[in-house]
Order: C-alpha cells, then structure tokens, then sequence
C-alpha cells in the first residue's frame, strides 16, 4: 500500500469554513496525512489551530514563506500543499511552494488577474509538478456521466450551454455587520477584479466547460452591484460565443432570495439534452430527441464508467458536496503519485489543472472589461 502523500495547508485556521472543507475532502479517501501548516496570518492564531488540529508545534509555521523553506530542508517534509487563503494570497503561497518543487493543490480563482496567473504557470512549468485547482463540482459522478455522454457524441454536436449558480446570502449588507467570509469576499484587495463573478461564476464557468468540452471564444457580460456600497458586483450576466459555434449563457447571482447552492447546467445538442443541478446531484436528466426522458441515477445499472469510477457508495446513499470535494483530492493524489513514479498520468484521471485556473481568470478579466464597455464583446485572452 502506498504511503500518504505528505499534506501541508496554508490558510484554513480556525473559523475558516473552506479549510475544513479541504481537510475532510483530503482524508476521506486516505490519500494525505495533514502535518503542517501556516494556518493564519495572526501567528497566535496559526499556533491555536495547529494544535486543535493535533499537528507537531514546530510544524505550525506563522507564514508560508517560513514553512515552504523549512519544509523543503526536512526529509520527511511535506510533498504536496493545499492553499486555502482569500485570492489575494493563492499566487504568493503558491510560487513560494513551486520554487521548493513542492505539489500545489489551490482553492478557486487561482489569483486575482491573468498575469499573476501567467506567473503560476510559468513557475509550474518549471517545477514539473502537479498543480490541481479546486474547481470541485467536477467531482461529481453524474458530472462525470453527462462528459463521457457528451464526448462519446450521445447528445450530437452541441448548440446552446445554459449554466447558473444564484445564491441569496448577500442580498443584504453582510459584509457591514463583521462576518468574515462577507468581508474578504466584497473587498477588491482580496478578492480581485470580481465578486460574484469570481466567488461563483468561475464555478459555472468550468463547469459548462468541463461538461461540454467546448471552449469559449469570446462573452458579453454586464456585472452589477445591486447593494448600495458594495464595491464588487453581487450579480452577473453573460452571454457565451462558443468556437464551435455553439451559444450559451450563464447567470451567477448572490441576491437571489430563495436560492441557496442553486448550480445547474443544461446542454442541448442535435441529437439530445442533459440537466444537471447541485442540490439533486445523484440524478442526471437525459432526453433524447424524439423519446422519453430518463433520469439516469449514480450508482444505478444506468451509470457509465466515468461515473462508476468516482462512485463511492451504492444508490440510493446520497453522495454530495464533500464527496465531490474528495474526488478532486484523489485524482491529484493519482497524479502526483504517477509523477513521483516517472510515469505519465493515467488518461481516465480527471480534475481542473492550472490550465483551468487560467482560463477561470482569463474569463474574470474578460467579464469586468466587456461590462466597463457596456456589455462589449470581448474574446478570452489565452
């Protein structure tokens, strides 16, 4: 039995909803045992949550700096990070471990512009290492149907993508009143260009991408804030040209009452649709043109192998968020396992790269620049 990969986290400390996220995600298969980390930017409180975490003392580092560097200088240091930190910290702790030749496993959107994205990859480039970006609705098994359906040519050649993520938990001043996760996220110095744009619609946007294997050429976006004082759009809509000619849309709300995690993704092609939505993520509607529509079921005789592979227990026992999580973390694990072993990636190991991360950032920039134009249609940059 393999070793588990040795697992540092930068970010993530105590009252961090996304870091314990991470954690659960990254054991649940049992593939990283967590053994350092620079938790916090307050070294009192980086100390606090590596103890709660049971983590040796001298291994709960005050920055990430110190614990790339005195990670690297230890033969038992860690082989992979997890970087859980608000955006304006994803590229810094990053290039601090890829200079180490250290695996980076980052938290969505990879950075808060292009160019420091460029940087990443660049630096990965280098490394030779594996960089996964947790774009972690990819994880889920009738996910992965719906993308074998699609590249097997079962619904035909593609003609319209609709995708939405509407949330409702900024439909007021939430940022006002001190919560954390509000504050960090309406704050352009830590969030970058977008708000909405960048918390979720990057989501929906790989999604649509991951599903539909399409690459889109260029958008018309309008961003909007509709609480007063909010410096970063709560709203977002956007129209997709896609280079096969296909059209879509995607709308990523956080004003929208009555909408918690509402994700879905809907794709039409010649021959046939599919549906997909988060909140009911054990069921795929698939529907033929001309037949019956079936709803094909994780676990289910109807689930191909792409599904079957990621599938964990059997139907009829929900499979969800931290699932679809964990799935991210395993694929890494393959391949950063097959690159210690010189080997190539196995092809059916699937997850969002850092290439997915630059194409996340590059349709941030994109959307915030044909907004400011009035909704102008503006390409993705590469």
């Amino acid at each position: 039995m393999n070793a588990r990969i040795r697992l540092g986290m930068v970010g993530g400390g105590e009252g961090a909803f996304i870091g314990a996220v991470h954690r659960m995600a990254a054991r649940l298969d049992g593939e990283y045992e967590l053994l350092a980390g620079a938790l916090s930017a307050t070294p009192e409180k980086a100390q606090r949550s590596g103890l709660a975490l049971g983590l040796d003392p001298a291994r709960v580092y005050a920055d990430f700096e110190a614990m790339a560097g005195a990670e690297a200088r230890r033969r038992d240091g860690i082989e992979a990070v997890a970087i859980v930190t608000p955006n304006h910290m994803h590229a810094p702790a990053a290039l601090a471990f890829l200079k180490r030749g250290i695996h980076v496993i980052c938290d969505k959107p990879l950075a808060t512009s292009l160019k420091q994205a460029q940087s990443l990859k660049a630096a990965t480039d280098r490394a030779g290492v594996v960089f996964a970006v947790t774009y972690n609705y990819s994880g889920y098994a009738m996910v992965r149907h719906a993308r074998a359906m699609v590249a097997a040519g079962e619904i035909g050649r593609i003609r319209v993508v609709q995708v939405e993520y509407p949330q409702e938990w900024l439909t007021e001043a939430l940022e006002q009143t001190g919560q954390k996760q509000a504050e960090w996220r309406t704050d352009p110095a830590r969030s970058g260009a977008g708000g909405s744009i960048g918390d979720i619609g990057t989501h929906a946007f790989h999604l649509a991408g991951f599903v539909s294997g399409l690459a889109v050429s260029e958008i018309s976006a309008e961003l909007t804030s509709f609480v007063a004082g909010r410096r970063l759009d709560d709203n977002v809509q956007v129209m997709l040209r896609y280079e096969n000619g296909a059209r879509g849309s995607l709308w990523a709300s956080q004003v929208a009452p009555g909408n918690e995690n509402g994700l879905r993704l809907r794709i039409y092609g010649d021959k046939g649709g599919l549906e997909w939505a988060q909140e009911q993520p054990d069921q795929l509607k698939w529907s033929p043109f001309g037949e019956v529509q079936r709803i094909v079921t994780r676990g289910s005789g109807g689930a191909n192998a792409a599904a079957q592979r990621v599938t964990r227990v059997p139907a009829g026992h929900p499979e969800g968020y931290l699932e679809a999580f964990a799935t991210i973390y395993r694929e890494a694990a393959a391949a950063i396992r097959a690159r210690q072993a010189g080997q190539p990636v196995p092809n059916d190991c699937a997850f969002p790269t850092l290439e997915d991360g630059l194409q996340g950032m590059a349709f941030i920039e994109a959307a915030v620049a044909s907004s400011k134009a009035n909704a102008r249609w503006t390409k993705l940059k590469g």
